[in-house]
């Protein structure tokens, strides 16, 4: 019988590193090919506007931000690789590997950009329905948050 060991910690840093750089390759190449042209949505620099708020970094402009901007989106990209990595060391794999993800991520994330103030959209008009907001946009397929009256 043969009996499987773990991974190394920098084997399990590594791999996740990758795959995630490779998802959010994958991710953005979607995005920038088929979202956006359909939506009509433009680029977005929240990973920017993240980076500018965590860090004691000057704000840029034109080529710098876009820079600073994609280093940032692949950073947090490779950092959620690494939590799957994790996981996946911890003994998930699957749908049960995908959820524990979301689960220790997201709840973070959302708390950093809501602690930070970068929760609103920067555009769009507000359009209600019975239960829902919507920003309208060309396609009028994004969500909005909600406004208090």
């Amino acid at each position: 019988m043969t009996i499987a060991r773990k991974p190394s910690l920098g084997a399990t840093v590594g791999r996740g590193m990758a795959a995630g750089l490779a998802g959010t390759v994958v991710m953005t190449a979607f995005q920038k090919l088929v979202e956006m042209p359909l939506t009509g949505r433009g680029d977005s620099y929240a990973p920017a506007d993240l980076a500018e708020k965590l860090l004691p970094l000057p704000e840029k402009r034109g080529g710098e931000r876009n820079v600073r901007n994609y280093v940032t989106h692949f950073a947090l990209g490779a950092g959620w690789g690494v939590a799957r990595g994790f996981v996946g060391r911890a003994g998930l794999s699957g749908q049960p590997a995908v959820a524990a993800v979301f689960g220790i991520m997201y709840p973070g994330d959302i708390a950093i950009v809501a602690g930070l103030g970068l929760d609103r959209p920067t555009s769009g008009r507000l359009v209600t329905g019975p239960s829902t907001a919507w920003t309208s946009s060309s396609s009028r397929w994004l969500p909005a948050w909600p406004t208090s009256a």
